[in-house]
């Protein structure tokens, strides 16, 4: 179950990738926490300042993309490994609602874990 941190950081997010994340919390193996939703561009700017992203063109910024952090033992962890297991459920919850999403984690370079959008052009 998603806790009040992760269902205020979904508003504005599409729908649909909220229905996906709802999915993929009740069968995931890994408990998540819901990091980031919409973003402002101010914020993406930020984080592509600091290097944490490389595009000013985020999906973050129309609600089509959310950022999960694994919950282990009380607190985020970035160990791969639990990135995985969340994949897992994200993808599994997509087909059975038949929407499609993309992983940061499949990308060819900068491999982004924790992130999770809808396809570029999806409405």
């Amino acid at each position: 179950m998603l806790g009040v941190r992760s269902i205020n950081n979904l508003k504005g997010v599409h729908p649909d990738l909220v229905k996906v994340v709802k999915r993929a919390i009740q069968i995931s193996e890994c408990d998540f926490t819901v990091i980031e939703g919409v973003r402002t561009a101010t914020r993406q700017a930020q984080l592509v300042k600091q290097g944490a992203s490389q595009t000013k063109n985020s999906r973050h910024l129309t609600g089509h993309a959310v950022d999960l952090g694994a919950w282990v033992n009380g607190t985020v962890t970035w160990d791969w490994k639990y990135y995985y297991q969340i994949e897992k459920a994200m993808k599994q919850a997509a087909k059975e609602l038949d929407i499609p999403i993309e992983w940061g984690g499949d990308w060819k370079t900068f491999k982004d874990g924790p992130h999770f959008q809808l396809p570029w052009g999806y409405k």
